[in-house]
């Protein structure tokens, strides 16, 4: 076991660290996703009134997410964890460049678009290693499958899971998201008050609560950064 594996980093990671490897997402300034309103493609209430159009966009952002590929902060903090310190990473985004990248320990708060699961039964989940989702296509209790993904609206399962996480964290990092989208805002008011904490986004000396240290960088510039300074130090400092 490294000598570096008992300090924990918690990693809490938004749409800022995707969008540099060519994902988008909606924006809260206009409130839609690649021209899309969210209302119409995102919320149970669409999947109820035209599932067909639900179906095609999140097929199209499907073979978006298997065309990308991990930028260098995702390769950043994988390192990090491979070189022997201890890192769990929560995200909102609901791609797999985490996992590609190398990072063994995510969590994903808002699902995950590479599975699709039952309507009726949350906990059946099944892998798309390719294609997508057509109109009846059925999971094992015969119901239609959506995307495993948490529309607005709806419950957040995870986020008692990822509460958890934060609190046993010895020190936190916010990349690439203002945490302004609830529940996932109130998740470093779970973290140990003596936890250090970094933002690393363009914005960050605007977005930065009191007590969290900004970097105003994009992620592919400030995580690597930093994190060769960790691993060169061997603990986390600014």
């Amino acid at each position: 076991m490294s000598e570096h594996s008992g300090r924990h980093l918690v990693v809490l990671t938004g749409a800022g660290i995707s969008a540099e490897s060519g994902l988008k997402t909606f924006r809260d300034g206009d409130g839609l996703w690649e021209n899309h309103r969210v209302e119409d493609v995102a919320t149970p209430e669409a999947w109820r009134r035209d599932p067909v159009t639900v179906l095609r966009f999140y097929d199209e952002r499907r073979e978006q997410t298997r065309r990308a590929r991990p930028n260098a902060a995702h390769q950043a903090l994988a390192a990090l964890e491979h070189a022997g310190f201890r890192v769990s990473v929560v995200t909102q985004n609901i791609d797999d460049l985490h996992e590609r990248a190398g990072s063994r320990h995510v969590l994903h708060l808002h699902g995950e678009i590479l599975n699709a699961r039952s309507s009726v039964d949350a906990n059946l989940r099944y892998p798309l290693p390719s294609g997508g989702i057509a109109l009846g296509d059925l999971c094992d209790k015969g119901s239609q499958l959506r995307p495993d993904v948490v529309w607005f609206g709806e419950a957040v399962p995870r986020y008692a899971e990822a509460c958890d996480i934060v609190a046993e964290a010895d020190a936190l990092l916010v990349v690439g998201t203002s945490l302004a989208v609830m529940p996932a805002a109130l998740l470093l008011e779970q973290a140990p008050l003596e936890a250090p904490c970094w933002l690393v986004d363009p914005h960050a000396r605007d977005l930065a609560p009191p007590g969290v240290s900004p970097i105003a960088e994009p992620a592919s510039q400030g995580v690597p950064a930093l994190v060769a300074r960790w691993r060169e130090q061997g603990h986390f400092v600014s």
